[in-house]
């Protein structure tokens, strides 16, 4: 798990809520204070659905909404004249790319065992921050995934020139 301080806070901005930057991630939850408090729970409601739309995988793959389908609603909630006081959003890596991060690695670590590789973005007014973190379906003494993923992040951020500090 690493900590991140974003440098420049409006360009990330854009890149996170006008750009597809970060839509190879899943909403897992989101909070938004502007004039209100804004909550959103990215699990998938099973009421909405049909049973043959809720088992079919290819109408909803996922458990959660993808960034992209609500990327629009957040961003419609913080933009304005007013900056945000405070959001958070805690995001998970698309399961199809965890993979990718696991390829040609020397772990012992199979993405079956991995439940989510986790970003939580957060701003509190003034500084905004990115903390990294994973979860497995069981218990493991191998630290390999974690630093795996702490170090494809930094990768993401510099292959979309978002300067940063590491905290």
């Amino acid at each position: 798990m690493i900590a991140i301080k974003i440098t420049n806070v409006k360009q990330f901005m854009g890149k996170l809520l006008t750009s597809e930057s970060f839509d190879s991630f899943l909403l897992e939850e989101a909070s938004i204070c502007t004039y209100n408090t804004f909550m959103i729970d990215g699990h998938q409601n099973r009421d909405f659905y049909s049973t043959e739309e809720w088992e079919d995988k290819q109408l909803r793959p996922y458990d959660f909404t993808t960034w992209k389908q609500i990327r629009p609603i957040c961003f419609s909630l913080i933009k304005g004249t007013h900056t945000p006081t405070s959001f958070k959003f805690i995001l998970h890596l698309i399961p199809d790319y965890v993979v990718s991060i696991l390829k040609d690695q020397d772990t012992t670590i199979t993405p079956e065992q991995i439940k989510a590789l986790v970003l939580t973005i957060k701003y509190d007014g003034t500084n905004l921050s990115l903390v990294t973190g994973t979860a497995f379906h069981t218990f493991v003494m191998d630290k390999t995934v974690d630093n795996l993923w702490d170090n494809a992040i930094k990768q993401f951020l510099a292959k979309r020139e978002i300067p940063y500090e590491e905290l």
